[in-house]
């Protein structure tokens, strides 16, 4: 069958990862692709069309950036994008991370008959106004985009949510979220590949480790306020500074001598470090499933959040420390943490069991999509 997708997934495609939502767009598409299925990206980035070496078609949208600035979205770019869907005639439109462009792809599905996917990339996209507010939009709108994204993904989303064909989930928390909506969903893990991670040679050191976006949204204001209050401990923080909040605290900490500023690095070299690293350290006050959990507990390294348990994982499966908002816990886990070769047994077993890109995963998102397909 042939299956649409569409979003900046360019680089995840080649490799140069992007967030943990392209990376997981990217990796469905090369896993269906692989299944021989007829697989179709559209990226606005794009100025060319082309394959990929995994076969995947790479689509831009034509004249996508023409016309006069403050028009173009409704004389080029929305007609452009609807366009495209249409003409690429695909079995299954597939979109993730919340878009008010997702209305379009969705349109174009109705016109050509064919079926909508709708996946989660967030809990905040299935949180109430003020929560997205609180969280996304107030350290997150920029721009005279950003707020008219905002407002009419708003009117969008819970149209997209009740209509889709199917609404995939990351954990059974998000799903508990819509059944109380009345919205069936499925419940499909983020995947993760372990080739990479299998080869690398395991070396704990004493550093906690950070990885992410360095912004107020994804809590590194928090992380700061840790790190100032915990002397006593090294960190290693690995990301790209993403507003004005983390560029003022990233030149801040050049001046700590408990903590190294490795900047963004390539996928495997975070890899790298987080393998030798003694605990992966979050602060982000809200996600879906982060791939960087999934990555930290294939190496067989706890994860100690300040906010974040997705599906309730960190506390059902022991797979760290999940502190509930509670600064002075987080602390207290560090201090006593204690890593042994029994975790990394646990944890790398959860992530077989659960996450890694296996033959039986792969044979169960085959089917989620052949039946979505099928579905009267």
């Amino acid at each position: 069958m042939r299956i649409c997708f569409w979003g900046k997934i360019d680089d995840a495609l080649a490799g140069r990862t992007g967030g943990g939502g392209e990376l997981q767009i990217a990796t469905i598409a090369k896993v269906l692709s692989g299944l021989g299925h007829e697989i179709v990206v559209v990226d606005l980035d794009v100025k060319v069309e082309y394959i990929t070496d995994d076969g995947i078609r790479v689509c831009p949208v034509k004249d996508y950036n023409k016309g006069i600035r403050i028009l173009r979205t409704w004389t080029h770019r929305f007609p452009g994008l609807y366009s495209t869907f249409k003409k690429i005639n695909a079995d299954i439109y597939y979109c993730r991370i919340r878009d008010s462009r997702h209305i379009i792809m969705y349109l174009a599905a109705r016109k050509v008959k064919a079926k909508f996917i709708l996946a989660l990339a967030s809990d905040l996209d299935i949180l109430s106004i003020r929560d997205r507010w609180r969280y996304f939009y107030s350290t997150s709108i920029k721009d005279l985009w950003g707020v008219f994204n905002g407002i009419t993904s708003e009117l969008d989303y819970p149209f997209l949510l009740k209509n889709a064909d199917l609404v995939m989930v990351q954990h059974e928390g998000q799903k508990e979220i819509l059944k109380k909506k009345g919205i069936d969903s499925v419940v499909f893990h983020n995947f993760i590949s372990t080739d990479k991670i299998g080869s690398l040679e395991r070396n704990p050191d004493t550093d906690f480790v950070y990885v992410g976006s360095l912004d107020k949204r994804k809590g590194f204001a928090e992380f700061f306020d840790l790190v100032d209050k915990t002397p006593q401990h090294t960190y290693k923080v690995i990301g790209r500074i993403r507003d004005k909040t983390a560029n003022v605290l990233f030149e801040k900490l050049k001046s700590y001598p408990n903590v190294k500023l490795m900047g963004q690095l390539s996928h495997e070299a975070t890899l790298r470090e987080i393998c030798n690293s003694r605990a992966l350290v979050s602060t982000s006050p809200m996600e879906g499933f982060p791939n960087v959990f999934i990555e930290a507990w294939a190496c067989g390294i706890p994860v100690l959040s300040l906010h974040v348990d997705p599906g309730n994982a960190i506390a059902k499966e022991g797979l760290g420390v999940a502190a509930g908002g509670s600064m002075n816990r987080l602390i207290e886990a560090m201090d006593n943490l204690e890593n042994s070769k029994g975790f990394a047994f646990k944890s790398k077993r959860y992530i077989q069991m659960t996450h890694e890109l296996n033959p039986l995963r792969i044979a169960e998102l085959n089917t989620i999509f052949t039946s979505v397909r099928d579905k009267q």
